[in-house]
């Protein structure tokens, strides 16, 4: 099976920026990379606000590292409600279109899928991906000595570069920190993969608009 899941008995390495990532060996990833201009100041910050709101109000700090592991032993009820109002809240706000939505141009969304296939099978296995107007989904299963962080700022200088060269112009064309969580069954991979194959059409993008790939079954 090219793709393993969350190991609850295996230590897991929580680093931190601005955001918490859990990191284990070999496990599978679902990582979104998006645009610098895909979420403009003012409507990041107000998520961020109404985000650790919620939290502290459920005796969560989220300036802990560890805080999605606090949240991961509330109630079922509470895990759905903060997936509702915030997680799925903040895919819309990406599938919004803000921004220059310059991976809508199809030579841009390719630069980027070559380079999410150019080491594959070589220092990870590449699952389903899509590349959207402003941002990326993506399943990833890393390989051996694979740091997730190092490939995706590997992934993102590459293509930076050339889309940069495309478009004829200079500076960050990434978000600096990418967001990822560890898979944790297959049922979670199945449902991951479904969300990447529906972004599409939940934005209403038309053909044309979007980069769909689709890797190995589980």
């Amino acid at each position: 099976m090219p793709f393993q899941f969350f190991k609850p008995n295996e230590p897991v390495a929580i680093t931190r920026r601005r955001l918490p990532h859990w990191e284990q060996e070999e496990v599978t990833y679902f990582v979104t990379l998006r645009a610098a201009d895909s979420l403009p100041a003012p409507v990041l910050k107000n998520w961020l606000d109404a985000r650790n709101t919620w939290l502290s109000q459920h005796g969560i700090d989220p300036a802990l590292p560890d805080w999605r592991v606090r949240l991961g032993l509330c109630a079922t009820s509470l895990r759905k409600e903060f997936r509702s109002q915030f997680t799925e809240r903040f895919q819309e706000l990406l599938d919004a279109g803000h921004g220059e939505c310059v991976l809508r141009r199809a030579e841009a969304a390719r630069i980027v899928a070559d380079a999410l296939l150019h080491a594959d099978g070589a220092k990870y296995h590449m699952g389903d991906f899509v590349v959207m107007p402003n941002h990326v989904h993506l399943l990833v299963q890393l390989i051996e000595d694979t740091r997730l962080g190092e490939q995706c700022a590997s992934w993102k200088r590459f293509t930076a570069t050339r889309i940069n060269r495309l478009v004829g112009r200079r500076g960050h064309f990434w978000q600096g920190e990418s967001h990822d969580r560890i898979v944790r069954n297959a049922e979670g991979f199945l449902r991951h993969r479904a969300y990447i194959a529906e972004n599409p059409s939940k934005a209403h993008l038309r053909d044309g608009e979007f980069l769909l790939y689709k890797g190995p079954d589980p």
